[in-house]
């Protein structure tokens, strides 16, 4: 597998692109945007009908407290919170780790059409009447059934970034008709969870839901750390890489494989949450600078702090309270026609 036009990197990726930033700029970045994360988390936990203080949360979220507190905050508050934190740090992975491989500010798996495969096969999981427990690893099937059937339809002597992208487009929207179809075809007390869930919401999280996603984000961060390492390699070129032992088709598997897994565990915490795996590796990028691994680490933590503010945004401060996925949609639709733009007048410079 092969992705053209690699050694031209910057004339394909219209991101920013700053100097060059200390290693402890992206260091203060994440760890400020860590601890503000926390902060916001424990304020999370306080709203709501049933009120209590941001001490009293703290003190719940050790098991310390009372026994209402214990209940409100440890069995329906926290893995809220929890699995927003996940699943945003998810979809951002993902979106950094295509993005870094295409070199294509417009890859993400929302747009690409694995999140839409992911959805697809979640849906129908649901429907049949799957444990919830399961719905991740329909996700995950999905996911993995999409992008090989994308790598497929884009392959032509090698994958352009340019051509992935419009074929992904493509394939996601065959795969909303998928989705809709089952939405429409089934009835609706089968369904109705199904429809909610795609919207994008983090409504109901278990804590084996958010201990699975807890697990899978574990293992697959440091995976993506050292694909990162040898993807610079690859920026040689080819060739070149070749020539240094490194297996140059089996690191591009690799990263598409964790990508895919990202998405997947996005996805299964919390439907096909628009856009947060398109803006937060750009957001990242434009702070540290160009992808490497301490940006990497920038954009899980920006991805968690941005779908938790969504989350609260949807709960708590608009009239009715809304699914994250309208908040994300409603924010992330004007970015990425910015986005295209940015990227068409770069190419159109060169």
């Amino acid at each position: 597998m092969t992705v053209t036009d690699r050694a031209t990197p910057l004339l394909v990726d219209a991101s920013p692109r700053p100097a060059k930033r200390p290693v402890l700029w992206a260091a203060l970045w994440t760890t400020v945007i860590l601890a503000g994360t926390v902060v916001f988390g424990l304020w999370a936990l306080t709203l709501g009908d049933y009120p209590i203080s941001m001490l009293d949360a703290a003190r719940a979220v050790v098991g310390d407290g009372h026994r209402a507190d214990l209940l409100v905050i440890q069995q329906w508050r926290l893995p809220r919170v929890l699995a927003a934190v996940l699943a945003g740090a998810a979809f951002a992975a993902s979106g950094a780790l295509l993005q870094a491989l295409l070199r294509n500010p417009l890859a993400s798996p929302d747009v690409i059409g694995v999140n839409m495969g992911a959805t697809a096969v979640a849906v129908a999981a649901i429907i049949i009447g799957v444990p919830g427990v399961l719905v991740p690893g329909g996700a995950l099937l999905g996911a993995v059934a999409a992008a090989a059937l994308l790598v497929g339809l884009a392959w032509r002597n090698g994958i352009g970034a340019d051509r992935l992208v419009l074929v992904g487009i493509g394939l996601h929207t065959a795969l909303y008709a998928v989705k809709t179809f089952l939405v429409l075809r089934f009835p609706d007390d089968l369904v109705q969870s199904a429809v909610l869930w795609t919207v994008g919401t983090l409504y109901n999280r278990t804590w084996t839901e958010v201990a699975v996603a807890a697990v899978a984000v574990a293992v697959l961060t440091p995976t993506a750390l050292v694909l990162l390492r040898l993807l610079a390699v690859l920026d040689l070129g080819d060739d070149l890489a070749a020539g240094l032992g490194l297996r140059v088709r089996l690191v591009r598997l690799g990263i598409i494989a964790t990508a895919v897994a990202f998405a997947a565990v996005g996805v299964g915490l919390g439907g096909p949450l628009p856009f947060i795996a398109l803006a937060v590796p750009f957001l990242a990028r434009l702070i540290a600078g160009p992808l490497s691994p301490r940006t990497f680490v920038l954009a899980l933590v920006l991805g968690a702090a941005v779908l938790l503010g969504a989350d609260v945004t949807a709960q708590h401060a608009l009239p009715t309270a809304l699914p994250a996925g309208v908040v994300t949609a409603s924010v992330g639709a004007p970015l990425f026609f910015w986005l295209l733009w940015r990227h068409h007048r770069g190419k159109a410079r060169t």
